[in-house]
């Protein structure tokens, strides 16, 4: 059986937010998604609430993905540790609340999410993104056909040395954080799907979801400040995942951008 995984880009303040809560289950009922993760590590700009996690569940998403900013919330640590759906990155040190991965329950079987951290330029005070994984791999027991990866990192060749590393282990690999959508969508020689970055869910004009006027004026200079969303339309960009739930194998990569 080929079902459809939908990963969903960094939703970037109220814009994306708005624009989830207004296309996303049309979305997944128009092209057939059994199931979707949402990165949602930006609905608040910078970090996200707990209110804000439980908009982007209600609005269609089965499990939320974080990433370096899951800290800025404080209020999110003990909805963390309650909330099975909402994963932060495994790398962080045990001690923190949370999950970093899950498995789930769906009507073709379990899937497993895993949410990983790069190093390079993002938080060098976590463990090893592919030490952690790798382990992670090797532990669990039974196994899920069907493990999905959100690689939240900076470098794109850090995200592409992942897809690599899990070739033939996982069912998908996918890229967030830099917000802008890559065109290597692709399926891996041995069978997983994979692409660097799936962009974002925000305003599309925008410069990564932040108002144009401000992050001019911040490379020109301007003492810091808290950023704003930016305006006008909106865009969710994505990337479908066709998976055989028998091998655990995708079939077809395809990235997309809803307007």
């Amino acid at each position: 059986m080929i079902i459809s995984i939908l990963a969903v880009g960094d939703v970037c303040g109220a814009p994306g937010l708005t624009f989830l809560e207004n296309r996303l289950r049309t979305v997944r009922r128009e092209l057939g998604v059994s199931f979707v993760v949402v990165n949602g590590e930006n609905a608040n700009v910078v970090g996200v609430t707990p209110q804000q996690c439980d908009r982007i569940l209600a609005a269609g998403a089965d499990v939320i993905t974080l990433g370096n900013h899951t800290w800025v919330r404080w209020e999110l640590q003990p909805y963390l540790a309650d909330n099975v759906r909402v994963l932060r990155p495994i790398n962080y040190a045990p001690q923190c609340p949370g999950r970093g991965f899950g498995v789930y329950r769906t009507p073709f079987g379990e899937i497993c999410v895993i949410n990983a951290l790069g190093r390079f330029t993002l938080d060098t005070n976590t463990d090893n993104p592919f030490v952690e994984v790798d382990c992670l791999l090797k532990e669990l027991d039974p196994k899920p056909k069907i493990i999905l990866v959100d690689m939240h990192a900076e470098a794109t060749s850090e995200r592409l040395g992942m897809g690599y590393f899990l070739d033939g282990r996982v069912s998908a690999v996918w890229g967030t954080h830099t917000h802008v959508q890559t065109s290597d969508a692709d399926v891996l020689p041995n069978g997983t799907g994979y692409i660097s970055d799936l962009g974002m869910t925000g305003a599309s004009h925008s410069v990564l979801g932040i108002d144009v006027e401000q992050s001019i004026n911040k490379f020109l200079g301007d003492p810091p400040r808290r950023y704003r969303s930016g305006n006008g339309p909106g865009k969710m960009e994505c990337c479908l995942f066709d998976i055989d739930t028998e091998t655990g194998r995708c079939v077809k990569a395809e990235a997309m951008r809803i307007l």
